[in-house]
């Protein structure tokens, strides 16, 4: 990665589309906007927006794809954690933002939505969900009886 972010203008930037499952990957090829191609051995997870090449007129940056996800509005704490909690159950991870929860557009979810009767809005944004170490999924010992 060459930077985190692009200080460039908009029309300076060239644009490498990235589904949201690549970023979890070490190998994988791409095509930015203008045709040119890169292949990716990567140390460490690229982030949405980064620089990722220079020259001297344009910065390469990666674009994460949109994709369709439900937003549920969650005016308090509590109700945040209700919604989180019932999603979990489904095994959904979810994107904590203020004032509200995303999880991806799933009819399952939808079922879920609608038969709790919650308010959402179906969008199309660069999802980011929660991303938890595998030791957050460690059960703890069983104690010695």
């Amino acid at each position: 990665m060459a930077a985190e972010r692009s200080s460039r203008p908009d029309n300076e930037r060239v644009r490498l589309p990235m589904e949201r499952h690549l970023f979890l990957k070490r190998r994988w090829r791409g095509v930015a906007e203008d045709g040119t191609e890169f292949e990716f051995d990567l140390e460490s997870r690229l982030k949405d927006g980064c620089v990722i090449f220079q020259t001297d007129r344009a910065d390469y940056v990666i674009a994460q794809t949109p994709e369709p996800v439900f937003q549920i509005a969650t005016p308090t704490a509590e109700f945040a954690a209700l919604v989180g909690w019932k999603i979990g159950n489904l095994h959904f991870p979810v994107q904590i933002l203020d004032g509200c929860l995303r999880v991806s557009a799933d009819p399952l979810v939808k079922t879920l939505l609608d038969r709790e009767n919650w308010t959402y809005q179906e969008l199309s944004v660069a999802y980011q969900p929660l991303k938890l170490p595998p030791e957050a999924y460690a059960q703890p010992p069983a104690p010695n009886p």
